[in-house]
């Protein structure tokens, strides 16, 4: 089947999310609707730790003044709320999924909490089940979608340090504002410690939340006092004591500001950079699943070229992606680089088909980075990538794929290096580069999950971090190879391509295979003809 106008490389029928900046400077008036339709009492809190530390206002915000409506909320997170709250309970969303309604953004989820008692909350759902030994939560399970619910009291034992040494209790705070208050106290960033109660229609902040995302600023609930700058062993320590957690919680911290500031388009605030750099070490401690997972994060929900952006900036990118990061330096990126280049272009691409609550699974992301390797190892022509794509999106047929790239007259993109000239190659020719491209992608994919080769991909580079961390696991290395198995393989019996460019974001997310095949093909496609290069060459 001939794919129409070489249809994968057209744009798809979706709106793109709005720039970040754009969003902010919509919310900025929204917050000063909101400061002004509620009374703000004084400072509740003060900060002992440094006496020129100015402790945030305690606000109270008007929900429907900064555009959160409870249509915004989905119907499974309403159905828990009003189940809660029938009992007579206090139910509050808070965290993530408040900041992101401020900013007109679809949450990735919803986290719930209340003053009900863990047991009380599985005896008013059918379907629910409490997971987690050391801080506890409930899985709510409505119809397909999990809903966390976490209670007040358990989050009050979940706080290490005496509190009341970094904070006073204000007064005339009664035992609901203080409840409230202390859970927002612990949390990681003050963008995350808002808290939402979509009946009286208020939004509590407590740690400076709504002035950092005015700032478009992510900081830490508690910044690192600039004495911790002088030793990083004595910040390691005293970093930990602020945290009062394990490495490992906060090398997941460290990850997730990345992930965060990436997210929203956000910049990271001077203190809360300095620890990510003074810490990125600790994120090795973390477990290869963890790891995984965290990236997972970054590169399936619509943010990649911005994690890996950022995962470069502050030195994390030769730690995980060692083999990635030495193509940056080979092509002299730096730090601050504004320009892109093929790997960029790619995952910018994906990111454009992506949202938080849309992701791909992940062995499409790890099929990117291992075709990007096979490429920049040995540049190819461009007719050839054209073939590869058409082919993985028809299922394998190698005469069609031909067929169709021979009549292939787009205007490729001639900045990547990845790239040759146009080698006028012969139908038999090309199909031949094809399946060799096709043996170089899986032979990058099996260095991905080689340790001898990822630590020795920054060798040439003594001055970067020793890193031999496996993030692929073999596992997934296999499932990636499948969606290129049909090259090699031959056209697969009974396979009927994807029509049209609608995608089932469902089938996507399990990584059903002809869904990841079509996205693949798409993006590779459309990074190597570009729509917009091809538009400016038919206006001149």
């Amino acid at each position: 089947m001939v794919i129409s106008s070489f249809g994968i490389a057209c744009r798809p029928h979706f709106c793109l999310r709005a720039p970040p900046f754009h969003c902010i400077s919509k919310v900025q008036v929204n917050l000063v609707a909101a400061m002004e339709a509620l009374d703000e009492p004084e400072g509740l809190f003060k900060n002992n730790k440094s006496k020129d530390a100015k402790a945030p206002a305690w606000k109270k915000l008007n929900s429907t003044e900064l555009g959160i409506t409870t249509s915004m909320i989905d119907k499974p997170t309403r159905k828990v709320l009003n189940g809660l709250k029938r009992k007579g309970y206090e139910v509050y969303l808070v965290g993530g999924c408040v900041r992101d309604l401020i900013l007109n953004r679809t949450p990735k989820d919803f986290d719930i909490i209340t003053s009900a008692e863990l047991k009380e909350v599985t005896r008013t759902f059918s379907w629910c089940e409490i997971v987690g030994k050391r801080f506890p939560i409930c899985h709510v399970h409505i119809c397909d979608t999990v809903i966390e619910v976490s209670s007040f009291s358990i989050s009050a034992r979940k706080s290490g340090r005496n509190i009341s040494r970094d904070f006073r209790k204000p007064n005339h705070c009664d035992d609901i504002d203080y409840m409230r208050w202390m859970n927002c106290s612990q949390r990681d960033f003050t963008i995350n410690g808002l808290m939402f109660d979509p009946y009286a229609r208020i939004v509590y902040d407590y740690m400076g939340g709504i002035e950092d995302i005015r700032k478009a600023k992510v900081q830490t609930v508690i910044p690192a006092s600039t004495s911790f700058q002088e030793d990083c062993g004595e910040f390691f320590i005293m970093f930990m004591e602020i945290l009062k957690s394990d490495s490992a919680f906060c090398a997941a911290r460290i990850l997730r500001a990345i992930r965060i500031a990436a997210r929203l388009g956000f910049r990271i605030s001077k203190e809360t950079a300095h620890s990510v750099k003074s810490l990125s070490y600790s994120i090795l401690r973390l477990d290869k699943g963890r790891l995984l997972m965290e990236m997972n994060y970054m590169l399936a929900y619509g943010s990649a070229e911005a994690s890996l952006r950022l995962l470069w900036k502050f030195g994390l990118l030769e730690l995980l992606l060692p083999i990635q990061a030495a193509y940056f330096v080979r092509h002299g990126f730096r730090r601050r680089d504004k320009r892109t280049n093929l790997l960029l272009s790619l995952f910018s691409n994906l990111d454009k088909l992506l949202s938080p609550d849309k992701p791909c699974h992940s062995s499409l992301w790890v099929a990117i980075l291992a075709f990007h390797n096979a490429l920049s190892e040995q540049p190819r022509d461009p007719l050839v990538v054209a073939a590869l794509s058409l082919a993985i999106h028809n299922g394998g047929d190698m005469l069609e794929a031909v067929s169709i790239a021979k009549r292939v007259t787009k205007v490729h993109d001639v900045s990547f290096h990845e790239l040759l000239e146009n080698q006028n190659l012969n139908p038999r020719a090309l199909r031949d580069e094809v399946v060799n491209l096709v043996t170089s992608l899986k032979r990058a994919l099996n260095n991905m999950t080689d340790e001898q080769i990822v630590s020795q991909a920054m060798a040439a580079y003594p001055q970067a971090p020793y890193s031999d961390l496996v993030l692929i696991p073999w596992g997934l290395s296999l499932r990636v190879c499948r969606i290129f198995s049909c090259i090699t393989s031959g056209a697969e019996r009974g396979f009927i391509p994807k029509q049209g460019s609608k995608i089932d974001y469902e089938s996507l997310a399990q990584g059903a295979l002809p869904e990841v095949r079509h996205i693949f093909a798409r993006v590779v496609f459309d990074t190597i003809y570009p729509l917009s290069l091809n538009r400016d060459n038919a206006q001149t």
